[in-house]
């Protein structure tokens, strides 16, 4: 498929959802479709446990596919594969525990538990929003007028890599746990002892579902700045890890956002051994923008991670604008 520039994307969402409404019952529409609402909006969470809206599995197959289309305009092709893996990781697991069952098969999206929720009217001009959310996902946009809002983003895994069964060897978001290690590696002595922000790694990301995330006042960590060219490319490639796994139009406007807000800014911090099998954190924080990824939970078999931005999360500022300009 094509890449779809932001309006584009916009417009394909706004006919998915329009076209999954419009095949909702009363009852579905009772439990999946809200008003913009600024607390529910925001709320959600990677734990697991209900969540608000419709469960993907109780859709019938014409209703479920219209919803999967919406989740892969979401994400790029790399970032549409990763979710499939983070699902297919999710239902290993769940199939594992049914060894002793009748059943040991798990169909991803018909058992597992992601949710999916609609709020406002994507035929009207206001702002509307959509999210999938589940355990160890999240995909979500809010959308104003011609414009995609598409963080937080999240991504989890347990396990990130599967120890028994037919899927033994299966890894979970491999790269962001290589690249980050592969990074600390290559560090110098006085380089590391900057980037290494902690000899424990915390138990779980610090922004947790936080509705709205704040940064430090001084980012932790060594910056791109003082890194060199070599450091560098593996920095980048670890920062387009997270962000290319949006949508085209949404990864271009966060690199954007990032290079004019301060790339050399950015900072690499690390927490824990770098001994692969150690529980191990690492952030990338900068002048808007943090990544996070925890990898301690369950013997350092557990990953989450996420991809925050103080002026875009949920659209804000998109929002912010359009309440400027347009009476209310």
């Amino acid at each position: 498929m094509a890449e779809l520039t932001m309006p584009e994307l916009a417009s394909a969402m706004g006919a998915a959802v329009r076209k999954l409404v419009d095949q909702l019952d009363a009852e579905q529409r009772r439990r999946g479709v809200f008003p913009f609402d600024g607390d529910l909006h925001k709320r959600w969470t990677y734990l697991p446990g209900e969540r608000p809206g419709l469960r993907l599995g109780d859709l019938s197959d014409v209703q479920l596919d219209v919803a999967l289309d919406l989740l892969e305009l979401a994400h790029s092709v790399r970032g549409w594969s990763d979710t499939q893996l983070v699902i297919r990781i999710e239902a290993a697991r769940r199939e594992l525990a049914l060894q002793q069952a009748d059943r040991s098969d798990i169909d991803p999206y018909r058992d597992l538990p992601y949710w999916l929720v609609v709020l406002g009217d994507p035929r009207s001009t206001e702002p509307w929003a959509w999210r999938i959310n589940g355990h160890h996902l999240l995909a979500q946009a809010t959308i104003v007028g011609d414009q995609v809002g598409g963080v937080p983003h999240f991504f989890g895994a347990e396990p990130a890599t599967v120890l028994a069964g037919p899927h033994t060897g299966l890894r979970a978001l491999p790269r962001e746990g290589d690249l980050a290690r592969e990074l600390m590696l290559t560090l110098q002595e006085d380089q590391r002892s900057l980037a290494q922000i902690a000899t424990t790694a915390p138990a779980d990301i610090a922004s947790r579902w936080d509705p709205v995330v704040s940064l430090p006042e001084r980012p932790r960590g060594i910056s791109y700045g003082h890194l060199d060219r070599g450091q560098r490319e593996l920095f980048e490639a670890l920062l387009r890890q997270y962000v290319d796994r949006a949508s085209p139009a949404i990864a271009n406007q966060a690199w954007v956002d990032i290079t004019d807000a301060g790339l050399q800014q950015v900072c690499f911090g690390w927490a824990g051994p770098v001994e692969p099998g150690a529980g191990h954190y690492y952030a990338l924080s900068g002048p808007s923008l943090l990544i996070e990824y925890d990898n301690t939970l369950d013997q350092a078999n557990h990953i989450h991670s996420v991809w925050r931005d103080l002026r875009r999360d949920f659209g804000g500022d998109l929002l912010a604008q359009h309440y400027a300009e347009v009476p209310h």
